[in-house]
């Protein structure tokens, strides 16, 4: 397995530099300053794909992968409901309804956090691999262009609107990014039951990493425009290294779950579409509540034969029957043994 995830990452890597070279032009529109970018970068896709490649290897997740991705491209689901996956993709992915039903706060910041990074990656990368280029039009300025693999596709003024915004992208990014880390770095020191369970590096980390990113972006911008440059070169260096380690960090710690996320989305499309489809809807065998449909069900009875759980018959049970049953098999046979 870790032979086959090491060639995963090596040929997606290898994909990555090809996409790189190739849509510079030839390295042509490649800005080496930011070299330590790309590189990580590279790291990035290769630890994604061993990451992910080790992941799917797993029953539970490989079952997931299948039917999750299954559903996601299939076309008898784009024929029997065209809007669903658009619409899960919108509520699912992007405004993550789910975590509303948490707590207001915690979906508030998450989206926060979501949207900011969302916009860094959708600037930083393709600046980074030398797709996307800002050049003056008049030599002297404030007219620029913005060109894509080299053909332009945007003329502003870097004095109008337009130009402020596609100069401070990052700075607005940031701005996002510190309430929303800064909360649930918050809610991490004063939450009894997140200080219990939470370890450094895998949850307070990539809080501070994106504190740390965000907040030496914006002194960058402070020291441009008030200080005329003092310490921008520190700034640079400090900003550039968090970057990297976060890039780096991503494939192996708690971001990973925004690559496994779509997978989720496959699967709420699977259940939705066998809804859709009129199928038998199990219903719980000890309260007769409905439970789920009768192909998600023993979806994930298959998936507990496949781990050797050996209780998969409880997924036949809903929640609040399998707390009762542990609740009385508790009393039943430990209880009574200390009489």
């Amino acid at each position: 397995m870790r032979r086959r995830a090491s060639l995963a990452g090596a040929v997606v890597s290898f994909l990555l530099i090809l996409a790189i070279v190739f849509g510079s032009r030839l390295l042509r529109d490649f800005d080496s300053a930011l070299l330590p970018y790309a590189v990580a970068t590279v790291f990035l896709a290769f630890g994604v794909a061993y990451r992910y490649t080790v992941w799917i290897s797993a029953p539970g997740a490989r079952r997931l992968f299948h039917k999750g991705w299954g559903s996601f491209f299939s076309v008898a689901n784009f024929r029997q409901a065209p809007t669903a996956l658009p619409k899960m993709i919108a509520t699912y992915l992007g405004f993550q309804k789910f975590l509303g039903a948490r707590s207001h706060a915690r979906w508030a910041a998450h989206q926060l956090i979501f949207w900011g990074c969302l916009l860094a990656a959708a600037i930083t990368f393709p600046l980074t691999w030398g797709w996307f280029t800002f050049t003056s039009s008049t030599g002297s300025g404030p007219g620029y262009e913005m060109r894509i693999w080299g053909f332009k596709v945007l003329g502003f003024d870097a004095l109008n609107v337009v130009g402020w915004l596609m100069f401070h992208g990052l700075d607005i990014a940031a701005v996002l990014v510190i309430p929303g880390a800064g909360y649930f770095l918050w809610r991490r020191m004063k939450d009894r039951g997140a200080i219990t369970g939470q370890r450094f590096a895998y949850d307070l980390v990539p809080l501070l990493a994106l504190i740390v990113i965000s907040v030496t972006g914006l002194l960058l911008t402070f020291s441009s425009i008030f200080l005329h440059g003092g310490g921008y070169e520190f700034l640079a260096i400090l900003h550039m290294v968090s970057v990297v380690f976060t890039l780096i960090y991503i494939p192996f710690g708690k971001f990973f779950h925004i690559v496994q996320r779509p997978a989720a989305v496959g699967m709420q499309l699977f259940k939705y579409t066998a809804r859709r489809k009129d199928e038998e809807v199990l219903a719980c065998r000890r309260c007769q509540e409905p439970i789920d449909t009768a192909p998600y069900v023993e979806n994930l009875k298959g998936t507990m034969r496949d781990l050797d759980l050996g209780f998969d018959e409880w997924a036949e049970y809903c929640p609040r029957c399998k707390r009762v049953l542990r609740g009385n098999a508790y009393l039943d046979h430990v209880k009574k043994g200390f009489k």
